[in-house]
């Protein structure tokens, strides 16, 4: 690969040598039946790994009230830790690194995917608002349950044992999810979290949750096998904040405490788009104050990699949807090569390989 190229420059993180910047984004595939990892995911990652390229697995589940969505894969038990293995074995075989993205998705779940058909849990009692789909029709969401306070060390306990879990599957660290409005982000927004207790109210407080979370885990596998997500600016699944700017500076200046390998922070590129902002968002002030590697992701081609990298803007860039379509996308960037187009349709399906693993690469167009 042309180390000429920003995004092919090697680049060391921590303990790991990696031979480009182009990273394999968390992408949710729903393909992971009753939450146990298919034998279908070996084909699916191995594709996408380069000897020395990073990916980040999908989301996975920390318990069972961790479940957002059918048919992710979880990582809490026995059965999910062997059934990791052969995927994980997959990409090592070809030199790459890997690592687990683990999610609690708090009151993004439905009272159907939950234990006994509880509630699920989150830092609030309030629900989603109600979602108008394309039909028109509204989808509304039950409440979930309060967090007590004196119950969230055995929901930070559960993401310790998941980390556990993801190392002995072989997996090289683990990524811990607080984007995109899944329980840690429940916490973080002010949107979201009305506590009272010590877990609610001030941005220190707010941030608690994650940080104790990032504390355990760190002491449990290594601070330099642990990664944290991040989308301050984002308002997805009604989770948005009052200050982002605030957030994100508090938790990266927070998190060189604990030393952890890298943030995985996503571009405030929809805010800048309807806000339409003369002095539009960014993440270099986030950047500039973390210590580690810092990732960004939201929308990146190659154009905009190479310069993100050459302007020292980020040191790796995560790409989701045409890595998804291109299993090929390092070498498609490499020589600046067409790129597949992708199929949202079947983002999401059961199928174990239409729009998962029949992505033609470059050198069968």
């Amino acid at each position: 690969m042309s180390s000429t190229i920003p995004l092919f420059k090697p680049y060391k993180m921590g303990p790991f040598e990696l031979s480009h910047r182009i990273v394999l984004a968390p992408l949710t595939r729903q393909r992971s039946f009753s939450s146990v990892p298919q034998p279908h995911a070996i084909l699916y990652y191995s594709q996408r790994t380069t000897p020395g390229g990073l990916l980040i697995s999908e989301a996975t589940d920390i318990s069972d009230t961790a479940l957002g969505f059918l048919d992710g894969p979880g990582i809490w038990t026995k059965e999910q830790v062997e059934a990791w293995k052969p995927i994980v074995n997959a990409v090592h075989a070809k030199g790459g690194i890997f690592f687990c993205q683990i999610v609690h998705c708090g009151r993004v779940s439905k009272y159907q995917f939950q234990p006994n058909g509880q509630a699920p849990i989150s830092s609030t009692d309030k629900p989603l608002a109600p979602q108008k789909l394309a039909n028109g029709d509204l989808i509304e969401d039950l409440p979930p349950r309060r967090l007590e306070t004196d119950e969230i060390p055995k929901i930070v306990n559960d993401f310790r044992l998941a980390a556990q879990n993801a190392i002995e599957a072989g997996f090289d660290g683990v990524e811990i999810h607080g984007a995109h409005g899944v329980l840690i982000e429940q916490f973080l927004k002010d949107e979201v979290n009305d506590r009272t207790d010590q877990y609610g109210g001030s941005l220190e407080n707010r941030c608690r949750f994650a940080l104790e979370i990032v504390e355990s885990v760190s002491k449990e596998i290594g601070p330099e096998r642990v990664g944290i997500r991040l989308s301050p600016f984002a308002n997805y699944q009604q989770s948005g904040d009052s200050n982002p700017e605030a957030l994100g500076l508090y938790m990266v200046n927070a998190l060189n405490k604990f030393d952890i390998l890298y943030c995985h922070m996503v571009e405030p590129r929809m805010i800048q788009l309807f806000e339409k902002a003369e002095t539009p968002h960014s993440l270099l002030p986030m950047r500039k104050a973390f210590n580690g590697t810092f990732i960004v992701a939201g929308g990146y081609d190659r154009e905009e990699g190479n310069k993100a990298v050459s302007s020292d803007y980020t040191d790796l860039v995560a790409y989701g949807r045409i890595f998804l379509a291109n299993p090929d996308l390092p070498k498609r960037f490499e020589l600046d090569a067409p790129l597949n187009k992708y199929n949202r349709s079947t983002f999401c399906i059961p199928d174990p390989v239409v729009g998962y693993t029949d992505y033609p690469f470059i050198s069968s167009n």
